[in-house]
């Protein structure tokens, strides 16, 4: 059974990433992907929408895969189906593969887990990007983060 990284070691990739990438963003503001990807853009990250049907989301420029990203990412943020996830981690780890791979809350694949982690890339699943964030870090007015 997969176990999530200690609160320590979330801190400490939260405090470090720049740049999320965040596969499944919505450009509708009532989705959780759009409304997570605004906080963290909030925060100060650099966020790259992952979306094959769109061309902008969040003043950044959308990418319709994760091969097309043109700069290394720190973290994937998985907002897809469980069972679209080893699609998603095997381009991931595909280059150079990111520090870890976060996803969502209700997103669960245990296999695509073991596969990153055994790269060496930390895994993050069923847990809420933004929730960890704001429990671990506190949501610093201003987009400033701690």
């Amino acid at each position: 059974m997969f176990n999530n990284p200690e609160d320590k070691a979330l801190k400490s990739l939260l405090s470090t990433a720049r740049t999320i990438a965040v596969v499944g963003l919505s450009d509708k503001p009532q989705r959780d992907s759009h409304r997570v990807a605004k906080y963290l853009q909030e925060q100060g990250y650099r966020i790259i929408p992952v979306n094959p049907v769109l061309k902008e989301v969040l003043g950044e420029a959308a990418y319709p895969d994760l091969a097309s990203v043109p700069v290394p990412v720190d973290i994937v943020n998985i907002f897809r189906r469980s069972e679209e996830v080893p699609g998603v981690v095997d381009a991931a780890l595909a280059n150079t593969p990111p520090e870890a791979i976060w996803m969502q809350l209700g997103v669960v694949n245990e296999e695509a887990a073991k596969a990153a982690v055994s790269r060496g890339v930390t895994v993050v699943m069923d847990r809420c990007i933004k929730v960890e964030h704001g429990r671990l870090l506190g949501g610093a007015p201003g987009g400033e983060r701690t």
